[in-house]
């Protein structure tokens, strides 16, 4: 399969795309005071607060219960379900979770959940996903607060955990809620929200190997009986575990929430990241294998650079004016800076013994999208039925400009065990930076989706989503390349529960989904003439919680077929046609269990089949097929295990193993990514009611691992050693 590097309309027929056309500007400058304003008015009048927070009602949440299944959550459907009513496999990350396993990254904490794995690299923000047999971010999205952005490749952000509340997970397609592009999954990043109590703060502390620090700073709560607020802000550095992989992050995420009756509520959120990451793109193989020797070397130039900024805002209602009716919108902005400036091919030369070292990359994206989400819910009977109904739209419009120097020329080549790495400067045969094209695109959508009660157990489910979007390209370089082009696409999913006792359900879903061949945003005059893909899942599972709440297990089978992929044309390989066919089948299961008083266990797994139906790629000119074999990033063998024991007041000793199968490089099947198991183990002394201390290992043999492989099927990226680390967590 052809990989888009990444580093590389006409009007609506719905008046609500013009007004937000016409609103756009208005809601860029309101949304830009955000940064300014917001620490400033929640801060500030945190200090004349505690007084009047008692008597608001508060949250609380039992940490040692490990039941999800029975909370309602947002990702996968737009009637406040919780899993157990929903037709499809979802799980959640909750924020204990995620403070007892330690994990700082968002992707990380993602890779913990059932059938999830990472493909991340510099060239996709670290961010991209495998599930179910598919990978990408063409077909596994992420959203931030239920908000998707749209067309790029790779999400920068969010990428700090210390900011959220929790992750949802869906696994299979949901096009009809998000739209194209779901046919792996969905992964939702909910961040801490304001919340109905008492002024509480929070501060912690880490230090660790590889001269890491990290320091994260949070506060929330009620400032009176109609506003109440949240800010968080963190920020890390470390000098990596390869040579020159230094990074440093700052994130900060707010909201101001006003109450202004029982029935109506008004919330300002504005998030914000900047990340300078490793500038790290692998290790090549030489002669085909890795050398040990070479696993802490970085070919990159030294002053390579890799910068990323974010910024999120929204402003959000929602309205109840009963008990059977909620009315909810979100105006929201999104802008997105990202630059790269690297050598980035690594080869071996076998007649030199020396890595040539190729790709004088220098890249910079610029992204922006201004949308509107509205949504409504009905609650009622229909023929007689209990029935709930939900109805909606989206529109949006999103701008992409693309800088790049066409990735060409190349640096001196490298003694592969020492060697001076130069600098971007001595490039040789780099041609100008220069802005390449400008893409933009405006979408719509409609969609709704029913809850139908055939009776006390039995329920049916319907959803249905409409999206259009017209996208078009100016080439800056060569008007000829110029294009505009409509997509649409019809999803929808049918699916029904059973509910055998109030705690144990079985389900079974059949859905439609769709990806484009490329994303949006970065759509050539090539192939912006394609249909989009389309895809279709059947599913059936099991979900049950048990032992008054100690525990719950699931079980789901799954079967899907993404059709319409580009392949090559056997009478004419320099063409692609779109015949393609790609599927997979698995089983997943999940077990979460307060085995006793003092022990909590979680496990999950999954074993699936992932094959190219109907694919041939070119090959010295030639079409060669690859049906048969396994897409490449795609494990078929997943695990991870976390076990905790509060073994003496005020202390807990945990630890955690996490499996990854093998994966292949290279869609050959020839170059195969050994599969791995890296174990975690935390050491936690709750010093007082207010103080933690934590001492943590990660990955404690030592593992060596590849995560994935970079655009060249011979250049992988190892992953980190035995790390240690040591916590205080202080609540006040």
């Amino acid at each position: 399969m052809t990989t888009t590097r990444p580093h590389q309309p006409t009007a609506s027929p719905f008046a609500l795309l013009h007004f937000q056309q016409r609103l756009s500007a208005r809601l860029r400058r309101t949304l830009a005071c955000a940064p300014y304003t917001l620490p400033l008015l929640c801060l500030g009048a945190a200090a004349q607060a505690q007084d009047a927070a008692p008597a608001l009602p508060e949250i609380s949440v039992s940490a040692r219960s490990p039941a999800q299944l029975q909370n309602p959550v947002s990702v996968g459907s737009n009637l406040d379900l919780t899993p157990l009513q929903t037709p499809a496999s979802v799980s959640v990350i909750t924020r204990t979770q995620l403070e007892e396993r330690g994990d700082a990254g968002i992707v990380d904490a993602i890779t913990r959940a059932p059938g999830y794995s990472s493909l991340g690299h510099p060239g996709n923000s670290g961010s991209s996903l495998s599930a179910r047999g598919f990978t990408d971010t063409t077909s596994v999205m992420r959203l931030y607060d239920g908000v998707r952005q749209y067309g790029g490749v790779g999400v920068s952000f969010p990428f700090d955990t210390w900011g959220v509340e929790r992750i949802e997970v869906l696994r299979g397609p949901a096009s009809v809620i998000y739209g194209d592009g779901a046919i792996g999954g969905v992964v939702n990043v909910v961040p801490k929200k304001p919340t109905r109590g008492k002024i509480e703060n929070e501060a912690e502390a880490t230090v660790g190997s590889h001269n890491t620090r990290r320091l994260g700073l949070g506060s929330g709560g009620a400032i009176n009986d109609m506003l109440s607020y949240r800010v968080d802000i963190s920020g890390d550095r470390s000098d990596g575990w390869v040579d020159r992989g230094d990074s440093n992050n700052l994130s900060f995420s707010g909201a101001l929430r006003l109450d202004v009756n029982p029935e109506l509520f008004v919330q300002l959120s504005y998030a914000q990241g900047h990340q300078r990451p490793m500038r790290y793109f692998g290790t090549p193989l030489v002669n085909g294998r890795q050398l040990d020797a070479m696993r802490e070397k970085n070919y990159d130039v030294a002053d390579g650079e890799i910068d990323y900024k974010d910024r999120w805002a929204q402003l959000e209602a929602q309205w109840t004016p009963s008990a059977d009716l909620t009315v909810r919108t979100r105006l929201y902005q999104i802008n997105s800076n990202r630059y790269w400036r690297n050598a980035e091919h690594y080869a071996y030369n076998g007649a030199t013994g020396l890595i040539n070292r190729g790709d004088a990359t220098e890249i910079r994206h610029d992204q922006s999208q201004t949308g509107n989400t509205t949504d409504a819910t009905f609650r009622g009977h229909l023929f007689g039925l209990k029935n709930q109904v939900s109805v909606g739209f989206d529109v949006n419009s999103s701008s992409f400009t693309h800088t790049n120097n066409t990735y060409s020329g190349s640096f001196s080549s490298v003694n592969p065990l020492s060697f001076d790495p130069g600098s971007y400067a001595s490039g040789t045969g780099v041609p100008p930076f220069l802005p390449r094209y400008r893409n933009s695109a405006s979408q719509y959508s409609v969609f709704s989706e029913d809850k139908l009660d055939l009776g006390e157990r039995l329920t049916l489910l319907a959803g249905l989503r409409f999206d259009h979007s017209d996208v078009s390209r100016s080439d800056l370089i060569n008007s000829a390349n110029n294009f505009s082009q409509s997509f649409s696409n019809l999803g929808w999913r049918l699916g029904s529960v059973y509910a055998v006792t109030p705690e144990l359900s079985v389900y079974g879903q059949y859905s439609k989904a769709a990806a484009p061949v490329s994303s949006m945003l970065f759509l050539t005059q090539g192939n912006s003439k394609f249909d989009l893909s389309t895809g279709r899942q059947v599913e059936v599972g099991v979900k049950q919680v048990f032992w008054g709440k100690r525990g719950e297990w699931t079980l789901a089978a799954y079967d899907i077929r993404k059709n319409n992929l580009l392949t090559r044309d056997p009478s004419n390989p320099a063409l692609n046609v779109q015949v393609g066919q790609q599927s997979s089948r698995g089983i997943e299961a999940s077990l979460s269990l307060a085995l006793a008083e003092r022990w909590k266990l979680d496990a999950n797994a999954t074993v699936l089949r992932a094959r190219f139906d109907d694919f041939a790629e070119s090959v010295g000119g030639v079409a060669v097929s690859r049906s048969g074999n396994v897409p490449t990033n795609v494990p078929e063998r997943l695990a991870n295990l976390w076990l905790s024991w509060d073994f003496i007041p005020a202390w807990t000793a945990s630890g955690g193993l996490q499996y990854v199968g093998a994966r292949y490089a290279d869609n050959a099947n020839t170059l195969k990514l050994p599969a791995y198991t890296t174990t975690d183990l935390a050491l936690r002394w709750k010093a007082s009611e207010a103080t933690t201390l934590t001492l943590r290992a990660n990955n404690v043999f030592d593992k060596r691992y590849f995560t994935t492989a970079y655009y060249t099927a011979t250049q992988w990226l190892y992953g980190p050693g035995r790390e240690v680390q040591l916590s205080v967590n202080h609540r006040f």
